[in-house]
């Protein structure tokens, strides 16, 4: 197996974006090696505890209206490319995403990691929910087959916190400024929304040198 540690954080589009090519690639090469792990990092680790309204908080980060309707064109021209349906109209919070990163570490001790990342993207940029209400999350876990009283009671608790900070500052200490962030083999790193046929030629790399190596 070849590790693929992933630094994301499920309101990042361009997280949503790179993870739908990787799929596309991987269904492609369904013996591919890959052992995929996802890594907590916020885009606002600062934000409220409850989040903020959306459109107060693009405005505020990109400098009025105009300015986040031009940061965010990239965003829709390569959602479109990449076939996927974003419902900005839907999204009404910018929520903290601390619980949402607990989830995910959590979901890795079951397994069931990339289940929740995709019911997290689907969540937020689909359906415009609050992933950072712990219903919301206890809902998500228990789509995905966790036991939902658990994670409740986990999120009412401070339990994991800590641990997500310091893998958060323990990511942007290795000089990661952005995400989606891939790691190949804990010694590459492909940062942004990579398209599907570079994914290929990646896998078709290693398949490649594992065969020489055999």
């Amino acid at each position: 197996m070849v590790k693929l540690d992933i630094m994301s954080d499920p309101i990042c589009p361009w997280c949503y974006i790179g993870k739908t090519y990787l799929d596309r690639a991987l269904a492609q090469r369904p013996d591919h090696p890959f052992l995929i792990t996802w890594h907590p990092f916020q885009l606002n680790p600062d934000m409220p505890k409850d989040g903020m309204d959306r459109r107060a908080y693009l405005e505020t980060k990109f400098g009025g209206k105009e300015g986040a309707v031009r940061a965010y064109a990239p965003v829709v021209e390569n959602a479109e490319k990449a076939g996927l349906t974003i419902n900005f109209e839907g999204i009404q919070k910018t929520p903290n995403t601390l619980d949402a990163h607990r989830l995910i570490h959590w979901a890795g001790i079951e397994g069931l990691q990339t289940p929740v990342v995709d019911a997290l993207f689907s969540a937020y940029f689909v359906e415009g929910r609050d992933i950072g209400a712990s219903d919301v999350l206890a809902d998500i876990a228990d789509s995905c087959g966790m036991d939902a009283s658990v994670v409740l009671r986990l999120l009412a608790s401070d339990a994991d916190q800590r641990e997500i900070v310091e893998r958060d500052a323990a990511a942007r200490g290795m000089g990661v400024t952005s995400v989606p962030t891939f790691i190949v083999a804990s010694q590459h790193a492909v940062p942004g929304a990579q398209p599907t046929e570079l994914w290929l030629q990646v896998l078709d790399d290693l398949a490649q040198g594992a065969t020489q190596g055999a």
